[in-house]
């Protein structure tokens, strides 16, 4: 008997009893085995009553991720279908890595309860507490040369920015090259990592940080006007497996553009989302600081700045607003 089955009647239950015997004709199994399944339900943290002559209902549902949740929910090809749970970890980046060394397929998605050496870009710590945020990293393995792989950067944040928009109706905006902020302050990180081989691209590692439910306690006080949560802007809890399940959905859409049409498409739609494009900003770059309006991307995902004097210059790394050691 699958436990999703179970899952799924007791769901559409809607808070009423449903009797044992009922469950076992619609299952084809005992009702010893029902009560065996109700069992490893309630190990995973599902509440369920059990009161004789009415059966059984669910009460509540774990605030932790569950398989038995997710994969029904998904209606992807690839993305997310090899998925695996980890409740704590270092970095969801480091244990996707060592799947992509062992062969493991295109789409494959760890996701972590809690990270504790969680990182973003620029080598910055990344706040991931337990239960509260979505921190995971899908691979991907693109027949692309290595030079594009900037593109994969921003269309994540694409994909991002508009999962989250569908299932919160926020205004997000995107600052070069992935940041997601909202009212200015950041509620997402996107960091991808590479490996190649003789200049051939073997896998993407493509991490993704989300403050879901956090609340201002959980953030440190100097990212406070920096940083915020989901749940501190639409005041209600947000069901993080729909969020994942409508991440995955979009992520796996553009992929499929992008591999079919290009980047062109995927420029358009980041261009559309940005918040930094025709702003007079500040860069800090490898090469040093660049003043000067962003004015569009290049064929690579690179920015393109009309510099004071009216020249133009493109960046391909670099940090908008802010020193990168801050």
């Amino acid at each position: 008997m699958s436990e999703v089955t179970l899952l799924s009647l007791l769901e559409a239950g809607e808070g009423q009893y449903i009797s044992g015997e009922m469950i076992s004709k619609q299952l084809n199994v005992s009702r010893t085995a029902v009560w065996k399944q109700v069992r490893k339900l309630e190990a995973e943290g599902y509440q369920i009553e059990a009161v004789s002559r009415l059966g059984y209902r669910l009460m509540g549902k774990p605030s932790r991720l569950s398989l038995h949740e997710l994969l029904p929910k998904l209606n992807t090809k690839k993305f997310g279908r090899n998925l695996r749970l980890i409740d704590v970890t270092p970095s969801t980046q480091d244990e996707v890595k060592k799947l992509a060394e062992q062969g493991s397929p295109e789409g494959t998605l760890v996701i972590a309860e809690q990270q504790t050496s969680g990182r973003g870009r620029m080598g910055r710590a990344w706040v991931s507490p337990a239960g509260k945020g979505i921190w995971m990293s899908l691979l991907l393995r693109p027949p692309v040369p290595v030079h594009q792989t900037p593109q994969l950067t921003l269309l994540a944040a694409v994909a991002l920015s508009r999962a989250i928009s569908k299932l919160t109706s926020l205004d997000i905006g995107i600052k070069w090259p992935n940041d997601l902020l909202v009212d200015g302050r950041k509620i997402s990180g996107i960091l991808l990592e590479t490996a190649a081989e003789d200049e051939r691209l073997k896998y993407i590692v493509v991490g993704m940080g989300i403050s879901v439910n956090l609340d201002k306690a959980d953030f440190k006080e100097e990212l406070h006007s920096k940083a915020i949560s989901l749940k501190m802007l639409t005041g209600q809890t947000i069901s993080r497996t729909e969020l994942i399940v409508s991440i995955m959905e979009n992520f796996e859409q553009l992929y499929e553009l992008y591999l079919e049409q290009g980047f062109a498409p995927i420029r358009a739609l980041w261009e559309a989302h940005s918040i930094t494009l025709n702003q007079h900003t500040t860069l800090y770059t490898p090469q040093g600081l660049i003043s000067g309006i962003p004015r569009s991307l290049d064929n690579l995902g690179g920015l393109s700045i009309e510099l004071e004097d009216g020249s133009f210059r493109t960046i391909y790394s670099g940090e908008i607003g802010m020193s990168p050691l801050q």
